[in-house]
């Protein structure tokens, strides 16, 4: 059984394991913290459990709360040691706030802090699966948040909402709600009359990225609409079902899911654990441009290989992620790269027959194996 609609996020049968993400703006209001909202999601996240579902909270708010307890402006966003400092004050309070307020309902909170890194490498992300996984057996609700008190923009997500993508991907999910400032994506921008909520999309393409508008509406926050196309993107890699739902009311899981108020992003897809990971992939170290009849094979399921290389683009290592290109720009895939960015440049547009001349050694069969890649 599959979800299809909007209630099934609060099926037990269908969502076993569900990632809720909550913005900055829902939990911080001008006042400091949004308690009589919170207390009442906090309920709606223990009734789930009292059904039989494991529930994964993805919590923005530490810059925001550390900010207003340093008096810095901006929010804390002026400077990225303006951001640092005050996710390192907020992150105390904000898992406070949810210990205390899970722990009313008897639920246990852990806390885990990621960046971008953790969930990049592959050993890292194997391992923040294991301890997701023996939290949900012992009961316990991981609320988790990026690590703004060390991250810089090199190892950011840079929203909650790729994040929460992310941390279903690694802990099996079944579905993420992200419960912004906004009911959902809308064919055009919100603010214009006659605009329509979209329901239901099925896989993201062109045309839905190009209904997205940029920043949130309230300013606390760092993840717009472009950002939570992206986290779908990452979902559906998983064949995970992706929700995005207002929080501004009370209630906001239920709203969603039994008034259907929301859009629900159904994958087309579902990729193998690796591939689905690689890609999802947001940092990649370099690119290769390949000719057309290179990318007619991908298409196909092959390799990679050097001849159809046309040019190479950043400096990477063997193992390192990157992108392959057509030569008009487009994304065809990413891979674990080989060779280093040097040996494909000395490789690409020759026949594999004459490596071991250019290199000097045996070489590798592709540039690129195909058990390394997945096409987007």
């Amino acid at each position: 059984m599959k979800i299809n609609r909007l209630s099934d996020l609060a099926d037990a049968a269908l969502c076993r394991r569900l990632v809720v993400k909550v913005g900055s703006s829902l939990l911080v209001g001008k006042d400091g913290v949004r308690r009589v909202w919170l207390e009442g999601l906090v309920a709606e996240l223990a009734d789930a459990r009292a059904r039989g579902q494991e529930v994964i909270v993805v919590s923005s708010g530490a810059i925001a709360l550390g900010a207003a307890k340093l008096g810095l402006d901006k929010g804390g966003r002026g400077s990225l040691a303006d951001a640092q400092a005050a996710a390192a004050v907020g992150q105390i309070a904000l898992s406070g706030l949810w210990a205390e307020l899970l722990g009313a309902h008897g639920v246990t909170a852990a806390q885990l802090l990621l960046t971008l890194e953790d969930l990049e490498d592959r050993r890292r992300y194997l391992n923040a699966t294991a301890t997701l996984t023996r939290l949900l057996d012992a009961g316990a609700v991981p609320v988790i948040n990026e690590n703004d008190s060390v991250a810089t923009q090199e190892i950011r997500f840079g929203d909650n909402d790729r994040l929460a993508a992310r941390v279903a991907q690694a802990a099996q999910a079944n579905a993420v709600l992200l419960l912004s400032d906004v009911d959902g994506l809308f064919e055009r921008n919100p603010a214009e009359p006659g605009a329509k909520l979209l329901p239901e999309v099925r896989g993201v393409t062109a045309e839905v990225h190009a209904m997205a508008t940029g920043g949130s509406s309230s300013g606390m926050g760092s993840g717009g609409m472009t950002s939570k196309l992206q986290a779908a993107e990452i979902a559906e890699r998983a064949g995970i079902a992706l929700a995005i739902a207002s929080g501004l009311h009370e209630a906001p899981i239920a709203r969603a899911t039994a008034d259907g108020i929301g859009t629900l992003f159904l994958p087309r897809r579902k990729d193998a654990g690796r591939k689905a990971w690689l890609g999802g992939r947001l940092r990649l170290k370099g690119a290769l441009v390949i000719d057309a009849g290179a990318a007619r094979a991908l298409g196909k399921g092959s390799s990679l290989l050097a001849a159809g290389v046309i040019r190479v683009e950043g400096e990477f290592q063997r193992g390192d992620a990157v992108a392959i290109r057509s030569d008009a720009g487009e994304t065809l895939a990413h891979g674990l790269a080989e060779y280093d960015a040097l040996e494909c440049a000395r490789l690409m547009g020759h026949n594999s027959a004459e490596h071991a001349a250019l290199l000097g050694y045996a070489p590798r069969s592709a540039v690129v194996h195909r058990d390394q890649m997945v096409v987007l």
